[in-house]
């Protein structure tokens, strides 16, 4: 099983229901343990049209789901709890972003691991540092992971 870190935000509608419900459907995941849970914390959007408040977390799991599977059964579990993809940074209801998968580097246009812009982000390496201080460590000082970088290709 590899370990994975996810983010997870929300500033539409219930924010704390699609938190604790992407959790619970990130749970049912086949082949995926949930291992962490950090805090759940309040910040202010970064960019984008004028929108409210987020909660974000992240969530600590072991899986033998792909990083290309993992990331389609998040993107599913965010279409069914309305995310409605329109302009970049817009309000959603939940977002879910892989930020790490063990110690793989991805960088396609659909794929990109460890998550690009996660180090600039402090509602991510917050609560990331919360559950798995030695991984925020590691990234902040330009390492992919404590452990060797691998690469993969696509599918």
């Amino acid at each position: 099983m590899v370990t994975c870190y996810v983010g997870l935000g929300s500033n539409l509608g219930d924010r704390q229901y699609y938190i604790k419900t992407a959790i619970r459907r990130i749970r049912q995941l086949m082949n995926t343990r949930v291992t962490g849970i950090s805090k759940i914390i309040q910040t202010q959007p970064i960019a984008g049209p004028p929108q409210g408040l987020y909660l974000n977390c992240v969530v600590a799991i072991q899986t033998t789901l792909s990083p290309y599977k993992l990331l389609e059964k998040l993107q599913k579990v965010e279409f069914q709890l309305g995310r409605v993809r329109t302009v970049k940074n817009a309000p959603r209801t939940i977002d879910l972003d892989i930020l790490c998968y063990g110690d793989y580097r991805i960088q396609e246009e659909a794929l990109c691991i460890p998550h690009p812009r996660m180090l600039e982000r402090e509602f991510v390496m917050k609560p990331l540092g919360e559950i798995a201080p030695q991984v925020a460590l590691a990234l902040k000082q330009g390492k992919s992971s404590p452990k060797q970088k691998r690469r993969i290709k696509k599918r």
